[in-house]
């Protein structure tokens, strides 16, 4: 038997019910929170108690109370043993009004997604942000309209090939419909590029740069790659032949590197301009000495990569240990010197 819509309720009458409802007996900061999860409850399918628990940092005996306040006040609220809350499906509220700060947080996201998203994501997320606008009242669109051309992103390398515009867009999808897409790659040592099977788990952005992690057919393991050096990607209509843990799982667990310790001494009115640089090479702690500011590293590519860091500022640092990096810096300055 086909459910029965349920009409859609009036905000303003709505808040005005559960105002009432908690009038004489708990504050303002309440009726703000069960409005919250009212939202909450609008944005997912099905959501646990627990997580509304952690959110707004109540006991779950709150939330249970709260969630009763809600079908007191005519949500039609379904609730699923080992599940979670739901909302009947077709029950939908008026358009959210958006505070003056929730719109600011509107031009920094707009402003992330130009630069560090692909050109088609970029685009979807353009479109929705005019829907997210449209129901801004006036002040606060003059407020977001005043910020928009003062806030200017510009990341430091290019993080996509700009030949796969939808790279992300295909990524995404295809971890969603648990389907494998097909990539051409190139990695940074090989001198050609190759053609592989993959099963998405997940990506993440880290040291500047975004990372798809799968499984790959071609090497039968999981592995890492950098979407700029995607060179062409496509959907497939193969659906995923493994049950993957989540993203953070092959993360936490992944093997080891041979990490080398790393100290050098660096004059003090230069090591503020390494805070922004130093994490990327494996930088672990740092302490003031008379001399300079110690820094403290562990890193697995010392030969070249922190090597070849070191050199920018080598005119105002010392290395105190290991030797063969001193060995490996002087190396570099002959070669250097040789083609002067």
């Amino acid at each position: 038997m086909s459910q029965k819509p349920v009409q859609d309720f009036s905000w303003k009458s709505y808040l005005w019910d559960v105002y009432k409802t908690l009038m004489g007996n708990d504050s303002i900061k309440r009726l703000d929170r069960i409005v919250a999860i009212l939202i909450q409850l609008q944005s997912k399918r099905v959501v646990t108690a627990q997580e509304l628990a952690d959110r707004f940092q109540v006991s779950l005996r709150t939330i249970y109370r709260d969630i009763r306040t809600l079908e007191v006040s005519g949500v039609p609220i379904i609730s699923e043993a080992g599940l979670g809350y739901s909302i009947m499906e077709g029950y939908r509220l008026p358009p959210i009004m958006f505070t003056r700060e929730e719109a600011s947080s509107f031009v920094a996201a707009e402003k992330l997604m130009q630069k560090f998203t692909d050109k088609t994501l970029g685009a979807y997320h353009e479109t929705a942000m005019y829907k997210v606008k449209s129901v801004l009242r006036g002040k606060e669109k003059d407020w977001v309209e005043a910020l928009e051309s003062q806030v200017v992103i510009d990341p430091a390398q290019s993080l996509f090939n700009e030949k796969i515009p939808d790279a992300l867009e295909i990524l995404f999808e295809s971890i969603a419909e648990k389907r494998q897409v097909e990539l051409t790659y190139e990695s940074l040592n090989a001198r050609e590029e190759t053609k592989r099977s993959i099963e998405p788990v997940g990506l993440f952005h880290e040291n500047n740069f975004w990372y798809l992690l799968g499984y790959c057919h071609l090497r039968k393991d999981y592995r890492q790659f950098r979407t700029d050096r995607m060179q062409a990607i496509r959907r497939s209509s193969k659906p995923f032949t493994l049950i993957h843990q989540s993203l953070d799982y092959y993360r936490e667990n992944r093997e080891p590197e041979e990490k080398t310790r790393v100290r050098i001494l660096v004059d003090k009115q230069v090591a503020n301009y390494l805070k922004n640089t130093r994490t990327r090479y494996g930088f672990v702690s740092e302490a003031e000495k008379k001399e300079g500011v110690e820094m403290t590293f562990m890193t697995a590519w010392i030969n070249d990569g922190f090597a070849r860091w070191f050199m920018m500022f080598g005119d105002y640092a010392n290395i105190l240990e290991p030797d063969h990096l001193k060995d490996r810096v002087r190396d570099l300055l002959k070669k250097c010197s040789a083609r002067l």
